[in-house]
């Protein structure tokens, strides 16, 4: 059982910078594939980016790529998602999740373990 714990969001003003950490517990954390995934009020929860156990692979949407990095320290069991010139749109509840093998790193039914999430809002 993999338990998760979101931490770093906040506020901050357009353009500024966050990064997120999800501390994981459990010994095999090095063998899960890590995602950030967020959901905004009254939207669907949507991919943002994802990291598999080597970290060597790395997946982004479309609307972070650029700005937002997803790293992993297996040392730490813990995975980040820096997020570098924020806009409005970023403003959401983000959370972490976790998956031995998921096929489908974008689609948040392929993750079986889920943090409790933390707010990031972006003022304009």
């Amino acid at each position: 059982q993999v338990q998760l714990v979101e931490s770093g969001g906040g506020l901050v003003q357009a353009g500024g910078s966050l990064r997120l950490s999800c501390a994981a517990s459990g010994r095999t954390f090095s063998m899960y594939a890590m995602g950030w995934f967020r959901q905004a009020p009254g939207k669907e929860r949507e991919f943002v980016a994802a990291i598999r156990w080597s970290a060597i692979n790395t997946y982004y949407a479309d609307s972070v790529k650029g700005r937002f990095t997803i790293s992993r320290d297996n040392a730490k069991n813990t995975v980040y998602l820096q997020m570098n010139s924020l806009k409005p749109e970023d403003t959401a509840v983000y959370y972490c999740a976790a998956d031995r093998a998921p096929s489908q790193v974008r689609v948040p039914g392929e993750y079986d373990h889920w943090g409790q999430g933390t707010q990031v809002t972006v003022s304009s």
